[in-house]
Parts: structure tokens; sequence; C-alpha cells
């Protein structure tokens, strides 16, 4: 499974709100609600938040382990 836990982190390092991310970058705020509930998003927002909070995929998202 994907969290998008190591996002929350980096934009907090950054000083980057989910308010910014709607308001100045443009971002869906289904957007933002999938990212929160670790839903599906696609890989070009998951390199559109590269480019915005200048990081690497690494800091946006993890693998976690399956538990069935």
């Amino acid at each position: 499974m994907i969290s998008y836990e190591p996002l929350w982190k980096t934009m907090k390092e950054k000083g980057v709100t989910t308010y910014t991310l709607i308001k100045k970058y443009d971002v869906q705020s289904k957007t933002v609600y999938n990212l929160k509930h670790n839903k599906h998003v696609t890989t070009a927002t998951l390199e559109r938040l590269c480019e915005i909070l200048e990081c690497t995929p690494n800091e946006i998202l993890e693998f976690t382990e399956y538990i069935k």
C-alpha cells in the first residue's frame, strides 16, 4: 500500500499548506482529499508535487506493507 505520510512532513518543512496547494498551485481539492486518505493519484500529480515542493518522490510517498 502507498502512504503519503512523507508528503505532509515535507510540506510542513517547506512551509506549504494544503490551502497553498489549492489556491496558489491550482491543485484540485479532490486531489488533496485523495492524498489525505491515501487514495490513488496520477503520476502526473506526483510529478507536479515534486516540482512544487522541489523534492523527490521519496519525500512524497512511501510503500507500506499490505496487511490482509
